[in-house]
């Protein structure tokens, strides 16, 4: 059924006007494992963990423990947040060689931002839309320099050209660095948004090959390389740490799955979740595009979080 599916979206019709342009080929999003990175690897403790199969991965110890915890502290059952609405899930810019830098003042975390040259246009669109009151995420994919800009809580401030946000940075996506320990990012993780996304070009091909980013009601004042930061007083070792990797059990039937809600199962499967903010339980990023099919993607609410295991890190918890 999931090999059928994705041959039948394969021939999508082309983006439509003010659905997100093609990355290109020249950068990708951060390195990938290497040959020498097994599928019974233990996750990564570098960016290259969102690239990393990890469908036949170690189990972790805690991980009945740490699902039941989260399944006692919110949702049970999966939440794609994002889909066709132009307010739903993650909008993002590609710029190229032409890009003009663009000033950035940071208005909270500027000690833990990176103020290099920002190239993400004034008209960029904002998480949430210009009158959102939440995160207002703000990405740029760099086609031209291999670069990524992220911006949290982020405003326009047109009459002075510059962005105003709470934090900043600047990913190089040739490179698997992490983030100062300690230090967060425009994810309370400290962790990247974008490669944690799945997109709809990438579903109309039939694959996703990356870890999604998830959120989840409670998590634990601990992270997890590739992680470097923690958002909570929750100290129960059983509560989910930033970073954790999780997938959905290979014996989970998801034959009945179809289209792009069949792309995105495999995917989890295979590369798993990633926990990169506190929200909403197992609500997990995708972009914002018409070329989403939310009735298709409500076949994903179906999953239970009972279906998914936490699959062991090759870096230690780090308490916050």
């Amino acid at each position: 059924m999931v090999a059928a599916a994705a041959a039948s979206i394969v021939g999508a019709a082309p983006a439509e006007r003010g659905n997100p342009p093609p990355l290109g080929q020249k950068c990708g999003v951060f390195p990938e494992p290497g040959a020498e990175v097994a599928a019974d690897a233990p996750s990564l403790d570098d960016q290259r963990a969102w690239n990393q199969d990890v469908s036949k991965a170690p189990v972790d110890p805690r991980s009945d423990q740490i699902i039941d915890f989260i399944n006692d502290h919110g949702g049970t059952e999966l939440h794609p947040d994002f889909g066709s609405p132009r307010e739903y899930g993650f909008p993002y810019a590609v710029v190229g060689k032409k890009a003009k830098r663009t000033k950035v003042r940071f208005t909270a975390y500027g000690d833990e931002s990176d103020h290099g040259k920002y190239r993400i246009p004034l008209k960029t669109r904002i998480e949430g839309g210009a009158s959102s009151d939440g995160d207002r995420h703000v990405l740029a994919y760099d086609k031209a320099r291999c670069k990524l800009y992220e911006l949290g809580r982020a405003f326009p401030d047109r009459s002075r050209h510059r962005w105003e946000a709470d934090v900043g940075v600047i990913w190089k996506l040739r490179s698997a660095g992490l983030r100062t320990d300690g230090f967060t990012s425009s994810d309370a993780a400290g962790l990247p948004i974008f490669p944690g996304l799945a997109r709809a070009d990438e579903a109309a091909k039939g694959s996703i090959d990356h870890a999604l980013r998830v959120t989840f009601d409670v998590t634990r004042d601990a992270w997890i390389h590739p992680a470097s930061h923690c958002a909570s007083d929750e100290t129960s070792p059983d509560a989910p740490p930033m970073g954790m990797r999780l997938r959905l059990k290979a014996g989970y039937d998801t034959s009945g799955f179809s289209g792009q809600a069949a792309v995105v199962a495999t995917t989890l499967k295979r590369y798993g979740f990633i926990v990169a903010d506190n929200g909403s339980n197992w609500f997990f990023g995708g972009t914002s595009d018409k070329r989403w099919d939310d009735d298709n993607l409500n076949q994903l609410k179906e999953i239970p979080g009972s279906a998914f295991e936490v699959v062991r890190s090759r870096a230690d918890v780090h308490t916050c």
